[in-house]
């Protein structure tokens, strides 16, 4: 029998060199000469009780040795047939392979239009949430304008009861102007336009401007409120604006899940050459294999209709971005019942350069 195909290998190859286990290759073997007219099936069946006798009584045998020793086939015969099978496993790999490439292929260029779809659905949910917000500001501005007019009885004197519905309103006023500004960043966020105004700031004097309102909703909550920042505590290079919002965010946050009779805590010091922060509260505490949840946008815990917190789920993914585009992390220690604790720090500004 010969091969016209100029094999890339030796055209020779013997089976009885090749240790390969019988149980694995002695049926395709004893298939292959059967189906070529090289071999009878009895004859390959009494080869292959020979080949076990030998096995038992402790010697090495091969079928291809078998066959040759009881005379019903030669070398050159059994060399033919394993290079034609080497040959055909090596078209069906080839085939394989291109049937694997083609697969692949397509599946690739599923995912790119998948992604594209999902890049496009993300950028047209940011353009909405930036139109929507921005939409909304304007006449949520005339209703704090006139709800301020009417507080300070600008249009005339108001009943006990009217007053405490403008409280009322006030307050309404605020969480929704609250969740406005919380769209608008997260707008920002998506789009890449969070830009950062970095300046010395004086950590202290950032959190006595902004804390009066944190510190109402703690006594509205009946929650204690402290604050640890030491006067003297180095400035550290950070956008103003952002770092209100991140340290306002996480103490309403706080805040918000910490019961009546609790304890807030924003604390900042310097540790080596860089500013430890840190705001921890003893309230609901979070489960940790849940702890990662809390950064995904318009996310909450507790995500049922009946659900006891308010709010959209932004203000923490918006905590992460903002301090990730500062080159900070933020870490998060909790156990439910036990409080959480949300720390990251900021390098001095002598050691901030190339940051």
């Amino acid at each position: 029998m010969v091969v016209s195909t100029k094999p890339a290998f030796p055209a020779r190859v013997h089976f009885m060199d090749v240790r390969i286990a019988p149980e694995t290759l002695v049926p395709r073997l004893g298939d292959l000469l059967i189906e070529r007219g090289l071999l009878l099936p009895e004859d390959l069946a009494i080869a292959l009780d020979y080949q076990q006798e030998k096995i038992r009584n402790g010697s090495q045998c091969l079928i291809g040795q078998a066959l040759i020793e009881l005379g019903y086939t030669d070398q050159q015969s059994i060399d033919e047939v394993v290079t034609i099978q080497i040959f055909e496993l090596q078209n069906q790999l080839e085939r394989a392979n291109q049937h694997l490439e083609q697969q692949v292929a397509e599946r690739t260029e599923d995912l790119k239009m998948a992604l594209a779809k999902l890049t496009e659905l993300n950028q047209l949910k940011s353009n909405f949430i930036s139109n929507i917000s921005h939409e909304l500001r304007t006449p949520l501005t005339h209703i704090k304008g006139y709800l301020d007019i009417m507080a300070d009885h600008s249009l005339g004197p108001l009943t006990p009861s009217q007053e405490e519905a403008i409280i009322v309103l006030q307050r309404s006023e605020g969480r929704l102007e609250q969740l406005i500004n919380d769209l608008l960043q997260f707008s920002l966020a998506v789009k890449g336009e969070l830009d950062l105004y970095l300046q010395p700031l004086n950590i202290r004097r950032l959190v006595d401007t902004y804390l009066p309102q944190n510190r109402q909703k703690a006594e509205l909550k009946g929650v204690t409120l402290e604050i640890n920042i030491p006067n003297d505590l180095p400035e550290i290079l950070a956008d103003a604006d952002k770092m209100a919002w991140v340290i306002s965010q996480l103490l309403d946050n706080a805040i918000k899940f910490t019961p009546a009779g609790g304890h807030v805590e924003l604390a900042a010091r310097q540790v080596d050459d860089q500013v430890d922060f840190v705001v921890r509260d003893d309230g609901i505490g979070i489960p940790e294999k849940r702890i990662k949840e809390i950064f995904e946008p318009f996310h909450q815990l507790d995500g049922s209709v009946t659900r006891r917190f308010s709010g959209t789920g932004l203000g923490l993914a918006m905590v992460h971005q903002i301090l990730q585009a500062h080159s900070v992390v933020i870490d998060v220690t909790s156990q439910p019942e036990d409080g959480t604790c949300f720390s990251f720090s900021f390098p001095l500004i002598e050691n901030n350069h190339g940051r």
